[in-house]
């Protein structure tokens, strides 16, 4: 969590002083976001949050968007760092699944000012940021298909099917801010996919 810097003299160095106002913005701008959306959030809302003066934004940031920019990219690669780790994990396909789907629930549903910049304003930010979530949902997407083993085009395409049905829903629940809903997709989508990889192997048994 950001916090202020204290008053008067103190012993952080210029470089944590700078981190620690990046910071501060970059959240600011999350919260901001949550509450008025892209559209209406202005510099001013960010840096009323942030207390920060408008000098120290433009020494971190070019723009309102840069500043999107930079707390989308934190947020990914939160996000991704997570997912990587569980899909390495230890366990059967359908395990690494259900723990990998649980961090991604649990990352989004800790941080709903975050989660919602990542899965919602990201659509009014712009087509530079539209292309990295594109790559974060391949890479997503990539890992399902590794897991459990896709080995040809309807297999790749039934993974990417469901990473974008959790995507879809995720977003729903977010845009009604849902987060226990959020949380209670993890059973329902292993469910569903427990249930599959059963019919598929009863299939190849007949």
């Amino acid at each position: 969590m950001a916090t202020t810097l204290p008053r008067g003299p103190h012993n952080l160095s210029r470089e944590e002083v700078t981190r620690s106002q990046r910071n501060r913005l970059i959240r600011a701008m999350a919260e901001a976001m949550a509450e008025n959306g892209f559209a209406q959030t202005s510099v001013a809302d960010v840096l009323g949050r942030a207390r920060v003066s408008r000098e120290t934004f433009y020494q971190q940031f070019s723009s309102k968007q840069d500043c999107f920019i930079a707390a989308y990219e934190q947020a990914a690669s939160v996000i991704l760092a997570n997912l990587d780790r569980e899909a390495a994990s230890a366990g059967t396909p359908l395990e690494r699944f259900d723990r990998t789907l649980g961090v991604y629930l649990e990352a989004l549903a800790g941080e709903p000012a975050f989660a919602r910049l990542f899965m919602i304003e990201v659509y009014s930010a712009g087509d530079e940021v539209l292309e990295r979530r594109a790559e974060i949902q391949r890479r997503f997407a990539d890992l399902v298909s590794e897991a459990f083993g896709a080995r040809d085009t309807g297999e790749r395409f039934a993974c990417e099917a469901l990473v974008a049905s959790i995507a879809a829903m995720v977003t729903a629940r977010l845009a009604a801010n849902d987060i226990e809903g959020l949380r209670a997709l993890r059973s329902g989508f292993s469910d569903l996919v427990r249930e599959a990889l059963g019919h598929e192997r009863g299939g190849r048994r007949r």
